[in-house]
Order: C-alpha cells, then sequence, then structure tokens
C-alpha cells in the first residue's frame, strides 16, 4: 500500500470544488477511500433527533471528508506539491518548491 502524502494536523488547501481556496487542518485521513476531513471545509446540515447526548436536536452544521486529490499542503504559505525522498527508514517527506526540495517534518 501506499504512503499517503497528507498526514493528520497537516495544513492544507481545497484546489477544487464548491470550498476552492478554503485551507485548514486535516482532521482525519482514510487512505482506503482516499478521503480527508479538513476543518471548516465542506461543511453540510445534519438533521438530528433529541437524544441523551444531544437534548436539544435539530440541524447541526458538520465537516464532510473530501477527496485527497482536491487538497495541496500548505509550505509556508503556499500550497505545495509533495514528495518521498529516502529509502525505508531514512523516507522523509518533501516539499518540490520551484525546482528545490525542502524537508518537511
Amino acid at each position: 500500500m501506499a504512503t499517503s502524502k497528507i498526514k493528520k494536523d497537516d495544513l492544507v488547501q481545497v484546489i477544487t470544488g464548491k470550498d476552492k481556496g478554503k485551507s485548514g487542518k486535516v482532521l482525519s485521513v482514510d487512505t482506503k477511500k482516499n478521503k480527508v476531513l479538513v476543518e471548516g471545509v465542506n461543511m453540510v446540515s445534519k438533521h438530528s433527533k433529541p437524544s441523551m447526548t444531544n437534548q436539544q436536536g435539530g440541524i447541526i452544521e458538520k465537516e464532510a471528508p473530501i477527496d485527497i486529490s482536491n487538497v495541496m499542503y500548505v509550505h509556508k504559505g503556499k500550497p505545495v506539491r509533495i514528495g518521498f525522498q529516502g529509502e525505508k527508514k531514512d523516507k522523509v517527506r518533501v516539499a518540490k518548491v520551484n525546482g528545490k526540495l525542502e524537508k518537511i517534518d
């Protein structure tokens, strides 16, 4: 299985769709479905009945997953492509900025 280039807690920007241009922190990554949950992006309305956990009930706004191909990692304020450098143990993520590689973490 390929390693995901986007990880939890990364800052990403949406590059296509109704929320194009918005950025936020990645809350979760689903590698099997290639989806990410980004804070404040792709908000949907969920109707809920009153229950023990939600006494009031009503309409709740929450994030919905979007495809991982629709987001780009933000490095120094700009969206950049991500690559990997090194072998097995030494493998690190790098940002591809103007033809140069810059280590991310």
